[in-house]
């Protein structure tokens, strides 16, 4: 299938709790960039490949396939998510009359030629996918800007753990999962197996964002040796403390431009801050783990109080190894 709709594809990526919904929403303010969707679907091709379960040219065609159905059906105001309180709903979007107008425009034959005449942008946001992302390359090269959103792994931990203790293993944990001997486990523990099954919920999340972190660097590595492939790596904290050009360059790298929006959603976002534990007050962040920083207190301040967090419940190799991933990415990212 080599004739495709889609003009070009932002993929906001990374660890759970990294901030990447703060991301999608600014992303959302560039010229002609969609309101932000997720794509479990593209998620599961790379996990099927990274498990040997599905080969790189299937898994490769069926994300192109699920990109371009993906642009159609915005653009015909199907599968779209109109619901108020969610973050991807398109009433959070900066021109929600776009979708509804949408709804009585004409569909069908008439969106192709409509994509290229409007030439709109994807806005997907993914989990943990750019350490799979080979089918992601594959299918959309050079039309593909990966960003890629890292944070500290203290401010990671909290939703990680929230996320185990609620979600995994549910009906609502809508990931591939694979037999290890007789047991179930995540396709991401996929070389790390035994290490997963002997930790608690709070080990496990430890293991996860070393494990996800160094494979994540190997990737970053392999595809930064292509020039042609585009990617950006964008610290959750520095952005927020003191945010510099990078919406511009993903605009720039999209072929496109920042609105007036953007600042809005600056403000909206909370951004710039004066501390990284200030966010937005909402219910889900809550849901999520979300503490408002204690007044007075420093960024380090509040990192040992997320480190306490672990103290009472890991082993001291898991901390070991908290205490080790802490200090490489201050290192690379943030000098506390």
């Amino acid at each position: 299938r080599k004739k495709s709709m889609y003009h070009k594809v932002i993929i906001v990526d990374g660890l759970p709790g990294c901030g990447k919904t703060l991301f999608t929403n600014l992303v959302s303010t560039i010229d002609r960039v969609e309101s932000m969707a997720y794509a479990f679907e593209i998620e599961y091709y790379c996990a099927l490949n990274f498990l040997n379960r599905m080969d790189l040219d299937v898994s490769s065609s069926l994300t192109k396939i699920a990109v371009d159905l993906k642009i159609y059906e915005m653009m015909m105001g199907r599968n779209v998510n109109f619901r108020p309180s969610d973050l991807s709903g398109v009433t959070n979007y900066h021109d929600s009359t776009r979708y509804f107008k949408r709804l009585f425009q004409e569909g069908d034959m008439a969106i192709p030629d409509r994509i290229i005449e409007e030439k709109p942008i994807l806005n997907l946001a993914t989990h943990n996918l750019l350490s799979v992302s080979d089918p992601i390359w594959k299918a959309l090269g050079e039309d593909c800007i990966f960003v890629e959103i890292v944070r500290h792994p203290l401010y990671m931990f909290r939703q990680h753990l929230l996320n185990i203790e609620s979600i995994h293993g549910s009906p609502r944990h809508f990931h591939l999962y694979f037999d290890y001997n007789g047991k179930e486990v995540p396709s991401y523990v996929k070389g790390w197996e035994d290490l997963y099954l002997k930790s608690n919920s709070a080990e496990k999340v430890v293991h996860f964002i070393d494990q996800m972190t160094s494979r994540t660097n190997l990737m970053r590595d392999k595809i930064n040796k292509n020039s042609n492939l585009k990617i950006i790596t964008i610290p959750f904290e520095k952005f927020v403390l003191n945010p510099g050009k990078e919406i511009e360059k993903i605009a720039t790298m999209a072929g496109s431009n920042v609105l007036e929006q953007t600042m809005i959603e600056m403000k909206k976002q909370g951004v710039p801050r004066d501390n990284v534990a200030k966010g937005i007050d909402l219910d889900v962040y809550k849901r999520c783990g979300f503490v408002p920083p204690i007044d007075g207190s420093s960024e380090r301040d509040e990192l040992d109080i997320r480190r306490r967090d672990l103290l009472l419940n890991a082993d001291h190799n898991s901390i070991r190894v908290m205490d080790r991933i802490s200090k490489e990415y201050e290192s690379l990212y943030w000098d506390v």
